[in-house]
């Protein structure tokens, strides 16, 4: 396990995610595998997620976010159309967090107090500064493959922008720039005010981390993206980390008996990405559906997909476990997402990515 050689039989570790449902769900399938090994678990995520998180039986620390208000924002919806443009992705991501990063930074900074050590998420910043201040081993932890390295670009660049060795290392310096530099006042500003520390270098703490053998967590499968030669043993790739059901979980009935009734369908959602037009696009998948003749199944999730007037050949709810929902299902038609893709090449079946950005 990844903490072995850390000298406290039992500690006492913070975990900040910042991020949508999606987001939240692995490192808190984390967090329980923590509590599992005997070490006392803290985590810190955005203040909707309190009753999700304490529903599970780990402490809860709320920080001050809310992503499905970022997503729901004209921002938010320009955000989700940025296409495959890497500047205007990254851009447009840091203008939803800052009015916010201040009051994320302080609420991270409490919530790590007592710590041993400290895990964190990709746009938790604060988790990298405040492990230096406390004097404690921290990991970064991400569910996409952004650490610096040859053999490929940095993620958010389309696939044809696939270059050659050093261009490849260039082009993850420039995604890292690209999301510090407008935070970087701001974080230093915390940085002397709160931590006193002094302030992080022009180029922030990505290249400190490249030196000093910065120890990452990627919650991905080896198989889907086998780790890079230039990744040191410092570099974990853990495989996915699936949170169960609980225990007391039952399906709906009326879902059971839909599936029991005819041809296994095909499930239509779109996790925690927001829609402009809902109605529209309801209309559309229902369109497909009827084209394709199969059953479907429609999750309305953020993108507020419309449940009303469906069809006989379509159930549509809220949310529904994807370990339990997806191995019943002819296909999965998605967004994408981290969590949902996992959960889609677990169950064995095929796969259909629709991205909201591409």
């Amino acid at each position: 396990m990844f903490l072995e050689g850390w000298k406290r039989e039992v500690m006492n570790i913070t975990i900040i995610a910042i991020g949508s449902l999606g987001d939240v769900q692995p490192y808190l399938a984390l967090g329980l595998g923590l509590q599992a090994a005997g070490h006392k678990v803290r985590f810190a995520a955005c203040a909707n997620f309190e009753a999700f998180v304490r529903s599970r039986g780990l402490e809860f620390f709320p920080v001050r976010c809310d992503p499905r208000k970022w997503l729901e924002s004209e921002q938010g919806i320009d955000w989700l159309r940025s296409g495959s443009d890497p500047i205007k992705f990254i851009c447009g991501l840091t203008r939803l967090m800052k009015p916010t990063m201040e009051e994320s930074l302080e609420d991270s900074w409490t919530a790590c107090q007592g710590a041993d050590a400290i895990i964190y998420s990709l746009l938790a910043i604060g988790g990298y500064h405040i492990a230096e201040k406390l004097s404690v081993p921290s990991f970064i932890a991400a569910l996409q493959p952004i650490r610096r390295t040859s053999a490929f670009p940095n993620v958010v660049l389309p696939e044809k922008f696939n270059f050659l060795g050093t261009v490849n290392i260039l082009t993850h310096i420039l995604a890292e720039q690209l999301f510090w530099q407008p935070f970087r006042g701001m974080v230093n500003e915390w940085r002397r005010n709160t931590l006193s520390l002094p302030p992080a270098s022009f180029f922030g703490p990505w290249g400190n981390m490249a030196k000093q053998k910065y120890p990452y967590l990627f919650a991905y499968s080896q198989h889907i993206m086998p780790k890079p030669p230039d990744w040191g043993d410092w570099v974990h790739v853990t495989g996915y980390w699936f949170l169960g059901r609980p225990a007391d979980w039952q399906p709906p009935k009326d879902l059971v008996d839909f599936l029991s009734n005819g041809p296994r369908p095909v499930y239509i959602g779109f996790g925690s990405t927001t829609e402009s037009d809902p109605e529209g696009l309801t209309e559309t998948i229902l369109k497909a559906i009827k084209l394709s003749g199969k059953r479907g199944i429609l999750l309305s999730g953020w993108a507020g997909l419309s449940k009303d007037k469906m069809p006989d050949n379509v159930f549509a709810l809220d949310a529904i476990p994807h370990d339990w929902l997806f191995p019943q299902m002819a296909a999965v038609v998605h967004h994408g997402g981290a969590g949902t893709t996992a959960a889609g090449l677990r169950a064995g079946v095929p796969n259909v990515v629709i991205a909201s950005q591409a």
